[in-house]
């Protein structure tokens, strides 16, 4: 089951399940958007999918197919966290890129994780939309990671992030971060949301990601979320702890698919991200 949200008037949260699709908005109590699913489960203390499951017996199917073209960003969150150095390989790419390679050391052995904080909804797009890259960077990366879907402050769903990142400016110094993290265009989600129900172990999950440039591959390689130095029940943990969680966020758990050092995006270039039972995420990349 995934929970979709199309640019299509009059067409509100769409779920695929069993191969069958429905617009949960024509249901006897219509949801709009997976927000109102995530309150509606919450104050009747039904899970998403016994919940959605008594929604699309009053639905509209929709066709099987012809969704896809027009696929948004499932969701509209108030915030996006992510967490950094959670594998091996993030926290070698990181002593790379800067002159400082203890501080990296330091957080990939330590209790804590690092957490820091991502975009807005405004900083945010979805499937089919350009990500961006600074201007003012030199080496810019994107970094594919698995999204834990939070509804005030507990996991409900999964999907696909795209953590873009300045790595010439962090590896200028490491207190840049926010600057290689926060700005326009800064962060893709989507193509929809998988319950937690729907996803056995978030630790088992096979992750790819291709860059293309005029039709030519430039990266291909993939990972498994089992490499993990860090679990999703312990980022999610420290998310919360001391923290006024937002009504609906998502935390992106890092990355192990690092491009090699010579390489930098460009503006055309197409980023295209897949996770296991989440489906695949497609961005191309724009200079903002």
């Amino acid at each position: 089951m995934q929970y979709y949200q199309v640019d299509t008037p009059d067409v509100g949260l769409v779920v695929r399940a069993d191969d069958r699709t429905y617009d949960l908005g024509t249901s006897d109590t219509p949801v709009e958007s997976f927000r109102e699913l995530a309150n509606a489960s919450r104050l009747s203390g039904t899970g998403l999918t016994e919940i959605t499951e008594r929604l699309t017996s009053s639905a509209e199917e929709l066709p099987a197919t012809g969704i896809e073209d027009d696929l948004v960003r499932p969701l509209s969150p108030d915030e996006v966290w992510a967490a950094g150095v959670t594998y091996e390989i993030s926290e070698a790419a990181r002593e790379e890129e800067s002159d400082r390679p203890d501080v990296y050391m330091d957080v990939y052995n330590s209790d804590r994780p690092e957490l820091f904080f991502k975009a807005t909804a405004s900083r945010t797009v979805g499937p089919g939309e350009q990500v961006g890259i600074r201007s003012d960077s030199t080496w810019d990366v994107p970094e594919p990671e698995l999204g834990i879907v939070l509804y005030r402050g507990e996991t409900v769903g999964y999907t696909i992030g795209n953590d873009m990142s300045s790595r010439s400016i962090e590896g200028e110094n490491p207190l840049f971060l926010p600057q290689a993290k926060v700005y326009d265009r800064c962060c893709s989600l989507g193509p929809g949301i998988t319950p937690v129900d729907a996803v056995p172990d978030p630790h088992d999950l096979t992750m790819n990601m291709t860059i293309t440039r005029d039709g030519e591959s430039l990266y291909d390689d993939g990972t498994s979320t089992a490499k993990m130095h860090r679990t999703c029940e312990e980022l999610v943990s420290y998310f919360t702890r001391h923290n006024a969680v937002p009504e609906l966020a998502v935390l992106m758990t890092g990355t192990s698919l690092v491009p090699e050092d010579d390489f930098t995006l460009r503006e055309g270039d197409t980023v295209t991200i897949s996770i296991d039972s989440l489906g695949e995420l497609v961005n191309e990349v724009t200079v903002v």
